[in-house]
């Protein structure tokens, strides 16, 4: 399977990046300490908008159980969001806390996979996308509990093990949804269509990443695509669905370009916040 054609690649808006236009994404300035904040801040950010994507489904859920279930799921990715954040603040020598980084950032200085910032759309493409990220984040974090950063890699060992019920919860509702009516299997394959074009973007990689695996830091994400599409696409095939093969390929979220959605997102995220600037409860 490949996310990836002869096409050109496309940020959120469907043009080509800017980025690439230019050779590549801009370093990181200085590199160690700067370089591990920017990749601590990209992974706290998908897991506070992929969060706070759920947290809409509270009281919109097919069911009470899945109120409660995708609640827990966003509790859990907050609760990462909180400790990457905090960690990124340190090192980035601004002095920045969690409450800073998630409640006074413009949407511009957010770096999150557009994968994960993606509207919540019908249950279908929601279970499509946390098929997608959760076998992704599962890699991701088992390889961060082996890394030279013992903060990190304790850090990894826990979330790996608390996003496998993540990825268990996606799994069963992918099988349950493409085995149970036609038109359940229908909505299930088009949400995999609609998600899968930002899939790609979870293992790119750019100078910070590679600055990081060639110190021995943390190590890339690249290496770990072949064995998320053969897990994805064993739980796809399962369900009796195809694996999507996109004709393009979205990108930009890790330097700061968004969907159209993502404004009202973190507008919502930061409304308490800025409508009361330095209250405490």
């Amino acid at each position: 399977m490949t996310t990836t054609s002869d096409a050109p690649a496309r940020t959120a808006t469907g043009a080509p990046p800017a980025a690439d236009a230019a050779g590549g994404s801009t370093p990181a300035p200085g590199g160690g300490d700067a370089d591990l904040a920017a990749l601590l801040l990209r992974l706290g950010d998908d897991a506070l908008v992929l969060g706070q994507r759920l947290c809409q489904w509270i009281t919109r859920a097919p069911t009470i159980e899945e109120d409660l279930a995708l609640s827990n799921i966003a509790l859990d990715l907050i609760g990462h969001a909180r400790a990457l954040l905090t960690r990124g603040g340190l090192l980035d020598g601004t002095g920045r806390t969690e409450d800073d980084l998630a409640f006074t950032r413009p949407d511009r200085e957010f770096t999150n996979a557009l994968l994960t910032e993606l509207p919540n759309g019908d249950f279908a493409v929601t279970v499509a996308r946390q098929l997608a990220y959760t076998h992704y984040a599962v890699l991701r974090y088992e390889a961060l509990a082996g890394c030279a950063d013992a903060e990190l890699a304790a850090f990894g060992t826990r979330a790996a093990k608390e996003v496998a019920f993540h990825r268990l919860h996606a799994d069963r509702w992918t099988l349950r949804l493409g085995r149970g009516t036609a038109e359940s299997a229908r909505r299930m394959q088009q949400g995999l269509e609609r998600v899968w074009p930002y899939t790609g973007e979870l293992f790119d990689e750019d100078d910070v990443v590679r600055r990081l695996a060639a110190s021995g830091t943390v190590p890339s994400p690249a290496p770990l695509r072949p064995e998320w599409e053969r897990r994805v696409a064993d739980v796809v095939t399962r369900a009796g669905l195809t694996v999507p093969a996109p004709s393009w390929r979205a990108r930009g979220g890790r330097d700061g370009l968004h969907t159209e959605e993502f404004g009202p997102l973190i507008a919502e995220l930061q409304s308490v916040r800025r409508q009361f600037p330095g209250g405490t409860w």
